[in-house]
């Protein structure tokens, strides 16, 4: 573990204190690519998003490298007894998703980019709906935040957290136990990018360099070969936000079936 410099205040040192440990007797590790992450200095680290639980699972990663993850939350969450505590007490951002307040987030994460601070982003801006769990079309808030305040983004990719709590159900796994792999890459270029009106199309351009080196990473993970188009929940007609699916069990069959017939092609 490398040694944390930054001022992580109370309540995540309380939060470590009380998640820590549950990771360690619950999960095993495969961590590489730990040199990419800056052990100072602003960046933007950005991964997929496969599980509720692999924000802990992926800030386990992030604070055994000796930094303080700064997360772009969901609005809602901050209102939860004590884990709003924590999340507000330990500098993380709340994003009002789908609303106007959402530049709110967007100031407050170059703010701390710029003051130092490793923010994380996942780019797909919520669990994947893809029926393989690969990665999504990316949003660009990742590639904004990174080209404004002028520091580099991290790729990173996450793989196992799922099979604990599987996207949106409520019962977990926790035996046998499961291995979280995580895989950190090198910064992405973005140099030909930086110093450009910030365009949608320079946006566009620099997401889809995000999210291909996220996807290579996990594929690099899994072994496999994630699909040649990114699945896009808009023109697929699927809900953005929250759960897509009423019953959990059934969103868990349906994703299996999906992801049965797109094998079978």
């Amino acid at each position: 573990m490398a040694r944390t410099r930054e001022r992580r205040g109370v309540a995540f040192s309380v939060g470590v204190a009380i998640v820590k440990p549950v990771l360690l007797a619950l999960t095993r590790r495969d961590w590489s690519g730990s040199e990419h992450v800056p052990r100072t200095g602003g960046a933007v680290l950005v991964a997929n998003h496969a599980s509720h639980l692999d924000p802990l699972t992926f800030a386990h990663f992030v604070h055994e490298q000796g930094r303080v993850p700064r997360y772009l939350a969901k609005a809602a969450l901050f209102d939860v007894f004590f884990a709003g505590w924590v999340l507000r007490s330990s500098g993380q951002i709340p994003v009002h998703r789908m609303t106007t307040d959402a530049s709110r987030a967007f100031d407050a994460a170059v703010s701390a980019v710029r003051d130092g601070k490793l923010v994380v982003v996942y780019p797909e801006g919520t669990l994947t709906r893809d029926p393989d769990l690969w990665p999504m079309v990316g949003k660009t808030g990742a590639a904004r935040i990174a080209l404004s305040a002028g520091v580099p983004v991290v790729p990173a990719a996450q793989w196992g957290a799922h099979e604990i709590l599987y996207p949106y159900s409520t019962r977990p796994r926790l035996l046998p136990r499961h291995t979280i792999h995580v895989t950190a890459g090198p910064p992405v270029d973005l140099d030909d990018l930086r110093g450009q009106p910030v365009t949608p199309e320079l946006l566009r351009q620099a997401t889809e360099r995000i999210m291909a080196a996220v996807t290579g990473l996990l594929e690099e993970i899994r072994d496999e070969q994630a699909p040649p188009a990114r699945f896009d929940p808009r023109s697929a007609g699927v809900q953005q936000i929250g759960n897509p699916h009423r019953d959990p069990r059934a969103a868990r069959g349906k994703h299996r079936r999906l992801a049965s017939r797109r094998r079978s092609r």
